[in-house]
């Protein structure tokens, strides 16, 4: 009878439901063990389409009926599975096993029905966490071919701190991706850019035909790049009548357009990431990993009066406020530096993102990330955005920076300068083929 238990609690897991055609009630162990073969075949099919089709694959199991249907699935097997466990329990007679053996029987069914219902169920959890999570970050809307062989993407990092009114793009870049080959380059442009050029057929065109603030100033303090948000979102929002039904906003829209104007790229999508929503983030993570080139002042002003304390030079790991300092920092440094400060940090924080540490701490990194991020990318685009992104990573990352050290004076800038600088970054110019 030892012996019994024991092959029936194995067969219970290598096969569940042969237990109960063997020694039981064979109508349950024929819903058992086709309940079983289904999951086999479905899986089986998954693992196939995956190598032949993963992009298909991806933006299934990312849309919402896809994952809704994988946790109903989970919750369902994860239930067979407890009631087969339970039913073979049953069937193994223990009281008719050897006294020593049973606990350790009882004990082993246990703990892998705990084990395996308690992963389905945690499965279903984070399914439907994170049909939510990607319902409040992505929009639903039909998917865009690539413009010219690219897919070009406008990366604002909002800094909406306590001492701030609203939010302002302090870090802005143009992430321009070959929808071919996945090589991504990064156009930064910096925030103090003057006499932002529009497209002409952008509702801003009209009122700045020379470029914004060129003529007759504008309509908030400084006309500068990253004054254009705030101008449009809170000045004039109607010119951008459509933006929030659309899963944007009118001052991003406005980025949007100058974005378009400078760097002469059409831009599809937009991300925008608020800084001050990354400490809750990375505290969500467990913190992040940056080397800290220089030592920098935690507030203050710029004869450092007033420091709430320092972000030391050197390797450190980074709990949220610190790593929000780290990127707002300005004091005893320059914009760009903080430009580039800022990069590196968003690029810490995405090298971080891993299975690990985010489904061990699911619901708190997607209740900080769906704070964090807000973008017009559909949730259409997910599965072909992560099949493009594991190509990116393969390739070195090309950079183009706005900056005086490339000759672009901000305060008056050579726009056609600018065009030709990011022309030949996304289309370089062959080399010459060596004389015979």
């Amino acid at each position: 009878m030892t012996k019994r238990a024991w092959w029936l609690v194995v067969l219970n897991v290598v096969l569940p439901g042969s237990a109960q055609v063997l020694a039981g009630s064979r109508r349950l162990g024929r819903f058992g063990l086709g309940a079983t073969l289904m999951l086999i075949l479905l899986a089986v099919i998954v693992g196939g389409s995956y190598l032949l089709w993963p992009g298909t694959v991806l933006t299934v199991f990312t849309s919402t009926i896809g994952l809704w249907a994988a946790a109903a699935a989970l919750i369902f097997y994860g239930i067979v599975w407890v009631v087969l466990t339970l039913d073979t329990l049953r069937l193994a007679r223990l009281l008719r096993a050897a006294p020593g053996a049973r606990p350790i029987i009882a004990g082993f069914a246990t703990v892998l029905m705990i084990i395996v219902g308690g992963g389905a169920g945690y499965g279903a959890y984070v399914a439907t966490t994170a049909s939510g999570f990607l319902a409040d970050v992505f929009v639903a809307g039909p998917s865009e071919p690539p413009v010219d062989g690219r897919y070009n993407i406008m990366l604002l990092g909002g800094d909406a701190g306590a001492d701030r009114d609203g939010l302002r793009p302090d870090s802005i870049s143009v992430v321009s991706i070959e929808a071919s080959t996945g090589k991504a380059t990064i156009i930064g442009l910096p925030r103090n850019l003057e006499d932002v050029p529009f497209p002409a057929d952008s509702p801003l065109a009209p009122i700045y035909p020379e470029g914004y603030g060129a003529l007759k100033g504008c309509y908030v303090s400084a006309c500068m790049l990253n004054s254009l948000y705030t101008e449009v979102q809170l000045k004039s929002p109607e010119m951008y009548p459509n933006a929030e039904a659309e899963g944007s906003l009118p001052g991003i829209e406005g980025m949007r357009d100058a974005a378009r104007g400078i760097t002469g790229l059409t831009i599809q999508y937009y991300v925008l990431i608020d800084m001050e929503g990354f400490s809750d983030l990375i505290d969500a993570l467990g913190g992040v990993d940056i080397n800290v080139e220089q030592r920098l002042p935690i507030g203050g002003d710029e004869q450092f009066n007033n420091v709430d304390g320092w972000v030391e030079a050197g390797q450190q790991h980074m709990d949220g406020y610190t790593a929000l300092w780290f990127g707002r920092a300005r004091h005893g440094t320059s914009d760009y530096d903080r430009m580039a400060r800022q990069r590196v940090l968003q690029e810490a924080i995405l090298s971080q993102f891993n299975p690990a540490n985010v489904l061990t701490k699911f619901q708190d990194v997607a209740n900080a990330g769906a704070q964090v991020v807000k973008t017009d990318v559909p949730q259409g685009m997910l599965g072909y955005f992560s099949i493009l992104a594991g190509k990116t990573k393969e390739l070195p990352i090309g950079t183009v920076d706005i900056v005086p050290e490339n000759g672009i004076d901000p305060e008056n800038p050579d726009y056609s300068a600018i065009t030709a600088l990011i022309d030949a970054a996304l289309v370089p110019t062959p080399e010459p083929t060596p004389a015979p």
